[in-house]
């Protein structure tokens, strides 16, 4: 798996070294509130790094980190399904509201239809999580439909909203 590079990003292959950055994010209960992981615990973290570091083909995880310093600041994951690539991306609280994460999902789009030559990238985010709505849409996808109870989270049932982009 490549290297992808952005003006301030680069996203990488996980590393096990990356353990105790991606543990600060991934433990943070306002970093995970949205997802349907977490908080993380320890072992949950050394699982998904272990994990990350050996995927499955179709399974494409990589590390952000900063250009400028090599610090781990997040991950994303694009997940092919034949021709239709599924991501989702996590960053660490420092760094929301700074653009990183719409750099971060636009890489992973040209990704998608560059090099895996995918026809279709979708991701979904809760209705309530408007921040990352608007990082799918600065990132080209649109809303294209509202999902209800899409997602068993913590116990209970949440809604999704579906963005997608296709390939001109």
């Amino acid at each position: 798996m490549s290297e992808l590079a952005g003006a301030r990003l680069r996203l990488r292959p996980f590393r096990s070294a990356d353990e105790a950055a991606v543990h600060r994010y991934a433990s943070d209960p306002e970093v995970t509130r949205f997802t349907d992981w977490g908080p993380n615990t320890p072992a949950d973290t050394a699982e998904f790094i272990r994990a990350v570091v050996d995927p499955p083909a179709s399974v494409h995880p990589f590390a952000v980190e900063l250009r400028e310093s090599g610090e781990v600041i997040g991950g994303v994951e694009l997940r092919v399904l034949g021709d239709v690539g599924v991501f989702g991306y996590t960053l660490a609280r420092a760094y929301w509201g700074r653009g990183h994460a719409t750099e971060a999902a636009r890489l992973l789009v040209e990704y998608g239809f560059g090099s895996l030559g995918l026809a279709r990238i979708e991701a979904t985010c809760s209705p309530q999580n408007l921040a990352s709505a608007r990082v799918l849409t600065k990132a080209g996808l649109q809303q294209v439909d509202h999902l209800v109870d899409h997602v068993l989270v913590r116990g209970v049932w949440r809604d999704s909203l579906l963005f997608a982009i296709v390939r001109k």
